[in-house]
């Protein structure tokens, strides 16, 4: 671990961002540009004291949990990552735990979405930032690892539980869709790639999903007309729009009111959804891990 330039790297990173650029208000008094160290911590859920001594080359040597955190806290891009997680000790992330590093851009435009629930996904389903509207719609994903990141794997592997946000004579159809969006990402990777794996696992735990994935329908379907049955507001019918990185591996899923009755609904989801923070936060006295507001730190796949 080199602290000297550790700490270095970090003074730079956080004295280049601005507030705006990841979601939080500007505040009054701010004599020096840059966000705050206790600002950084927030974004990467842990605490200030922390990150103050990594930055004063007296912390130890930071998990590479930690060091996710804070890549997705500073907005890192790829390169600037992998230089964060070497002056750290640590090696370059391998593919699959380097899939939960959020693309800086698709971050950049999730910070400004407050009013409509936004989330950024992996090719193969995993959510990897939710804003604090997607958190009261879809739950939140912190708590969930491994596979069960996937909502392709829950789709197939828990079909009671998970299918109850979809109305019933809608469950088909976007069974169809997700086997039809894994084939996409499996043909982009291989079969030596995340993409192989989720296929190889769900024909084992899923016959639904086998019989599918024998039709070989191929298509990338994120831009859609939808319905969502929330448990406390109801049926709300939303519109998805989706926007890529470059590479096609990440997809941020903006969903919208298509109504004013759904616009309605949004609105009380996101009181619920509030009240539902503070009732978690007065219960904990700490901000729970890995719920978005402005941070988008959730941990890394496992």
């Amino acid at each position: 671990m080199d602290a000297a330039a550790l700490a270095e790297f970090l003074r730079r990173r956080r004295g280049a961002l601005s507030p705006r650029d990841v979601g939080l208000p500007e505040g009054p008094r701010r004599r020096t540009p840059g966000l705050r160290r206790e600002e950084v911590a927030q974004l990467a859920a842990m605490s200030a004291d922390y990150y103050t001594r990594l930055e004063q080359q007296r912390g130890p040597q930071p998990s590479e949990q930690m060091l996710a955190s804070l890549a997705r806290a500073l907005r890192l891009s790829r390169d600037e990552r992998d230089y964060l997680y070497r002056m750290a000790g640590h090696g370059i992330p391998a593919q699959v735990s380097a899939s939960a590093h959020v693309a800086p851009a698709l971050l950049r435009v999730l910070d400004r979405l407050d009013d409509s629930p936004a989330l950024v996904i992996s090719s193969v389903g995993e959510s990897l930032a939710q804003n604090r509207m997607a958190d009261a719609l879809f739950g939140e994903a912190s708590a969930r690892t491994g596979w069960e990141r996937s909502d392709m794997y829950r789709w197939f592997r828990h079909p009671d539980t998970e299918r109850t946000l979809y109305p019933e004579d809608d469950r088909d159809r976007q069974s169809r869709a997700f086997v039809a969006n894994l084939r996409a990402a499996y043909g982009a990777m291989g079969d030596r790639s995340r993409a192989g794996d989720l296929v190889r696992e769900l024909q084992r735990v899923s016959r639904e999903f086998a019989e599918l994935w024998d039709r070989h329908e191929v298509a990338k379907r994120f831009e859609d007309h939808k319905v969502l049955v929330h448990p406390e507001v109801g049926p709300i019918e939303l519109d998805c729009q989706v926007l890529f990185t470059e590479d096609q591996s990440q997809a941020l899923l903006v969903l919208t009111a298509s109504s004013d009755d759904a616009e309605a609904k949004l609105r009380l989801l996101s009181v619920l959804g509030t009240q539902a923070f503070s009732a978690d936060t007065a219960a904990t006295g700490t901000q729970t891990a890995g719920r978005r507001t402005a941070s988008g730190a959730v941990p890394p796949l496992e």
